[in-house]
């Protein structure tokens, strides 16, 4: 099972690299041409999302700072201690619908301290790659198009993180 992962972990990303190319050719797409315009829609939808990054980033920085994360983390550990799962993962499952980068600066403290090929290391690393920062999403990118409404999309994205979480602990208790 871990040998077909690690097959699959290391073809994927070259075949789609390959593929895209490749099929763009055969549909007689410019490829170069279509990468230049994405590139300048890109630097200006950048542009346009720095106001919901700052506001986004500052909630973030309250909500830390003013212990609500600790509380809420004190609150579920014994729960999810009781079903084997390391408590030392329960932040990262909170952070990550919050903030990419607070949670990869925790995955990291994490790896430093427990290695990668531990548990805890192994656990932090597949719930980075498995759930998104939900949050972010909603409020940069929905801000950036001018969506006011997203309390659908709000609860489909925090109900996959929550799959994530789940999903990546149970896959790393059996396959490791």
């Amino acid at each position: 099972m871990l040998n077909f992962i690690n097959l699959i972990s290391t073809w994927a990303i070259p075949v789609i690299l390959a593929f895209i190319p490749l099929y763009a050719y055969v549909k007689k797409v410019p490829v170069y041409d279509s990468f230049v315009d994405g590139a300048k829609d890109g630097f200006s939808t950048a542009i346009s999302i720095i106001p919901h990054l700052v506001g986004m980033m500052v909630a973030i920085s309250i909500f830390r700072a003013s212990g609500a994360l600790d509380y809420m983390i004190s609150w579920v550990t014994p729960w999810i201690k009781s079903w084997g799962v390391p408590g030392e993962v329960l932040p990262l499952g909170l952070l990550r619908p919050l903030t990419g980068t607070g949670s990869l600066a925790f995955t990291t403290d994490l790896i430093r301290t427990y290695g990668p090929d531990s548990m805890i290391g192994r656990i932090a690393s597949t719930i980075q790659g498995s759930t998104d920062t939900t949050l972010y999403v909603l409020t940069v990118y929905f801000g950036a198009v001018g969506i006011r409404n997203g309390r659908y999309a709000l609860k489909v994205g925090l109900f996959s993180d929550v799959v994530g979480f789940v999903a990546a602990i149970a896959i790393c208790l059996i396959v490791f």
